[in-house]
């Protein structure tokens, strides 16, 4: 049954081989190049105490790199398109299924074979382009502490692994029951891409109870250590937290990334927004407002992959179940 499976989807192996070769190479050459780059100049800055201003002077890669490591966010789906979405449909479509069932194989190995090459397919190729992608960008996210920003967070670390798995599940499910390749693709694109931008925009920043940080007005806002995720910040008055009226149209100002909403401060302390914003931010502390972050340290980067890795692996299970019930339980 494995040799059978080999030969079906061998063409898709050594294509999708071929493009990882390539990608590898491409990485590994500019990667180096990127790391010689970084040190030289941090050994430079170091020697002239102007390091802190290293992520404003030097740029790593070109326009076109980035945007290629960036565009790998897209390889699971791929792989669950084309791989796990017509793993079964096909089989269904052609019939081939039910031969392989007359020649003594039960249902149970025929789906168990295949799915199981497929996902571990699916993790090795995820798990291989995230680890070239984690390495390559170390030097920027060292520069720029971007690890937690979504289009970084999504590329790199173990996560993708977690994607691949999903994707190629999902595919898999939605063609057994569909039964049609075509309808399958299209499920999978739609159920993939919806539950990603969900889970990454919505649930990702309630994973960990965010740590909250007041400030005075007569300072600039703290700045965490490292790549933290800065979730929201605001205002607090002597009545409690104040609404952000920037929100909803009304004008704001911009305490050092934290919003200010002009129409909610004290009037005494609104002429003074453009006159002298030192004054106004002296004067929202003398009337008793702070200001305050809230933020998911750096430290809980590998906690976050941890946890959305292991939501979709466990999604992934689900839908193996799901196709497993379908297989063994329907007629063909």
């Amino acid at each position: 049954m494995t040799w059978l499976v080999w030969r079906q989807h061998r063409n898709q192996t050594y294509l999708a081989a071929a493009a990882l070769a390539a990608f590898a190479v491409l990485v590994l050459i500019t990667g180096r190049q990127m790391a010689s780059q970084y040190h030289s100049a941090l050994t430079s800055c170091a020697a002239s105490h102007t390091c802190g201003n290293l992520a404003n002077t030097l740029i790593l890669g070109t326009p076109v790199l980035s945007l290629l490591v960036t565009l790998t966010v897209v390889v699971p789906c791929l792989l669950g398109v084309f791989w796990g979405g017509p793993l079964v449909a096909r089989e269904f479509e052609t019939g081939t299924s039910q031969f392989a069932w007359m020649q003594s194989i039960t249902r149970s190995r025929w789906l168990a074979v295949k799915v199981g090459w497929a996902l571990l397919a699916a993790a090795a190729w995820g798990g291989a382009v995230s680890a070239l992608v984690t390495w390559w960008s170390s030097p920027v996210n060292a520069l720029n502490h971007q690890n937690f920003q979504p289009g970084q967070f999504d590329i790199q670390g173990i996560v993708p692994v977690g994607y691949a798995l999903f994707a190629v599940a999902l595919g898999i499910a939605a063609g057994t029951l569909l039964r049609r390749t075509l309808p399958a693709l299209a499920v999978t694109i739609g159920v993939f891409t919806f539950l990603r931008l969900v889970i990454g925009q919505d649930l990702r920043s309630h994973y960990l109870t965010a740590v909250t940080t007041p400030f005075s007005f007569l300072h600039a806002p703290p700045s965490p250590k490292g790549s933290y995720w800065l979730v929201s910040g605001g205002v607090v008055g002597p009545a409690g937290q104040v609404a952000n009226s920037h929100a909803h149209g009304g004008p704001g100002v911009s305490f050092g990334g934290v919003p200010v909403p002009i129409d909610n401060m004290p009037s005494a302390c609104r002429v003074l927004v453009f006159q002298s914003p030192l004054k106004f931010g002296s004067c929202l502390a003398a009337h008793g407002y702070r200001g305050f972050i809230t933020y998911q340290p750096a430290s809980r980067y590998w906690a976050f992959q941890g946890i959305e890795t292991g939501i979709f692996v466990l999604l992934a299970a689900a839908l193996i179940a799901v196709t497993a019930i379908a297989v063994t339980r329907r007629d063909a």
